[in-house]
C-alpha cells in the first residue's frame, strides 16, 4: 500500500490520449491521461467508463447531446452506449476502467492502445 499524489503523477504525463495506470483494485485499473482535441467515437459493450477531470473542461458528445464536466465532476459512460470526448483546452483526467478496457473500444484505428503495454507510473 502507498500514498499516490496525483498532481505529481499528472506532471510525469507529456503527452495527450496516453493513459498511466496508476493503481489497481477489485480487478480495474485507475488510470491518468492529458487530452487535447477530439478523439474518434466508440463505446464499449460490456463495461463502464468513469471521467473525473481533474482540471480543465471535457466534452462527452454522444451525438445527440453533449455533456459539460468541469473540474472535480465525474461521469459514468454506461456500457454500449457511444460516446467521444473532446478537450477545446487540455484536460487532465483520471479514469477508472476494466483492467481489460481497450481506450478505442469497440474499434481500432491509430491511437488504438495495446492495454498489456501501458505504462505505470
Amino acid at each position: 500500500m502507498k500514498k499516490v499524489n496525483i498532481l505529481e503523477k499528472l506532471n510525469q504525463i507529456n503527452d495527450h490520449w496516453n493513459p498511466r495506470i496508476v493503481g489497481e483494485l477489485n480487478g480495474q485499473q485507475i488510470r491518468l491521461v492529458k487530452i487535447l482535441g477530439d478523439f474518434a467515437y466508440h463505446k464499449h459493450e460490456n463495461e463502464d467508463e468513469m471521467f473525473l477531470v481533474i482540471k480543465g473542461n471535457l466534452k462527452l458528445d454522444f451525438k445527440d447531446k453533449i455533456v459539460d464536466i468541469s473540474e472535480g465532476e465525474f461521469f459514468i459512460v454506461t456500457k454500449g452506449v457511444l460516446h467521444r470526448p473532446i478537450a477545446d483546452q487540455e484536460v487532465h483526467l483520471m479514469m477508472f476502467v476494466t483492467n481489460n478496457n481497450i481506450n478505442t473500444g469497440n474499434i481500432k484505428n491509430e491511437v488504438t492502445l495495446d492495454t498489456n503495454l501501458l505504462e505505470r507510473i
